[in-house]
């Protein structure tokens, strides 16, 4: 339960672009702020300092409770706490952190990207986890932001409106509460099927990025990625894998918006196709290209975004195609099996549930399951 007399403590964990934005930002509002990273290396200057600046959107400087590489110091006090590492990181740190949960912490990943909770709750489960902890997932990362240095951020923008949801979805209510001491800007979504369906990072992120390859690749990615980076072709690309992505949420029986509706009310951005609209949007001017290809715009969005849209279609019979190429080909650069390194329906902790099944598991949480395991 959180300490109302002591006030909300987060932890926010990893120290990367939006961890340390997060982190100085929520100081800077002034909560208590845990941050954490598995790598010493990364909090040296941070510690130096006592906390982190930040620039642009919002200026000042957050100075942190703890910077730690102990997991257990960092979320020991934490009634929040926030996980900002790639998707690719959810599976370990989940059982990293399992041993030293406790009851009524709440853990928001910012963002799930597609399936987040269902695998963080899947870790907990295999490890025997059964306290009384709250996953959710954002539908997107809450702010646009580069490291200008270990110790300070530019936050180009903060987005108007994030959805979230938990997992089982009566507990969102509860954590948008939690959460809007903090930010307002996030909303409840219907369940978490919607917000990992909503994952517009799957949209936005791959696709432009093994498009312009060679680009990103010979300029050391110095051109402005959306501006430039999505021209009209590009942006054809973009619009026939939000459509598959559209597709496989209907028959799933998921309300989602298209990208084209994201960017009105997450950015107030319009335009007669998606092309224009991007190109309406402020808060993509001046945001730079990946320096190089070895980006979590692919190794993140292929086998955490795309890979279980993929798989979700396969479940309910709506093919892929534009979106499997974006797999295969980024497989191909990288080298990379991302059909079995991703989430699939399996990993996600689905196996053997059909569809009825899924939704009562997402509303209600484990006596669906526990249903199950005894059959």
């Amino acid at each position: 339960m959180i300490n109302k007399e002591k006030g909300i403590v987060f932890a926010v964990i990893g120290a990367g672009n939006g961890g340390c934005a997060m982190a100085a930002h929520l100081s800077i509002m002034g909560f208590q702020v845990n941050l954490f990273n598995r790598s010493e290396e990364k909090l040296k200057d941070i510690k130096k300092y006592g906390g982190i600046r930040l620039e642009g959107a919002v200026t000042g400087f957050g100075r942190l409770n703890k910077v730690t590489a102990d997991m257990e110091d960092a979320i020991r006090d934490a009634d929040i706490i926030m996980i900002t590492t790639p998707a690719t990181g959810h599976r370990d740190i989940a059982a990293l952190a399992a041993p030293f949960l406790r009851e009524g912490q709440i853990i928001v990943l910012n963002p799930g990207r597609t399936g987040g909770a269902l695998e963080f709750r899947n870790v907990l489960r295999q490890k025997g986890i059964r306290k009384d902890v709250i996953i959710a997932e954002t539908q997107t990362f809450i702010y646009a932001c580069r490291l200008l240095s270990p110790a300070s951020v530019n936050i180009y923008s903060v987005k108007k409106k994030v959805n979230l949801a938990a997992i089982p979805a009566y507990k969102t209510k509860k954590v948008v509460a939690a959460l809007n001491n903090a930010y307002p800007q996030f909303q409840a979504a219907k369940n978490i099927l919607e917000t990992s369906l909503n994952n517009i990072g799957a949209v936005f992120h791959p696709a432009p990025t093994i498009l312009n390859s060679a680009r990103i690749e010979t300029t050391g990615g110095n051109f402005e990625y959306y501006i430039e980076g999505i021209s009209p072709a590009v942006a054809k690309t973009i619009e026939k894998i939000d459509n598959e992505r559209l597709e496989v949420a209907a028959a799933l029986g998921v309300d989602v918006d298209s990208a084209l509706e994201w960017l009105k009310y997450t950015y107030g951005a319009e335009g007669k196709n998606l092309y224009e609209a991007i190109q309406n949007t402020q808060a993509y001017k001046g945001i730079k290209a990946p320096a190089s290809i070895d980006v979590r715009y692919i190794f993140e969005d292929v086998p955490e975004s795309l890979v279980p849209i993929a798989s979700f279609g396969r479940l309910v019979g709506i093919s892929t195609p534009t979106i499997d190429s974006i797999i295969e080909i980024a497989g191909a650069m990288h080298d990379v099996d991302y059909w079995e390194k991703g989430r699939t329906v399996d990993k996600l902790g689905l196996k053997g549930l059909n569809l009825d099944q899924i939704h009562q598991l997402v509303m209600e949480g484990e006596t669906i399951l526990l249903r199950i395991d005894i059959s």
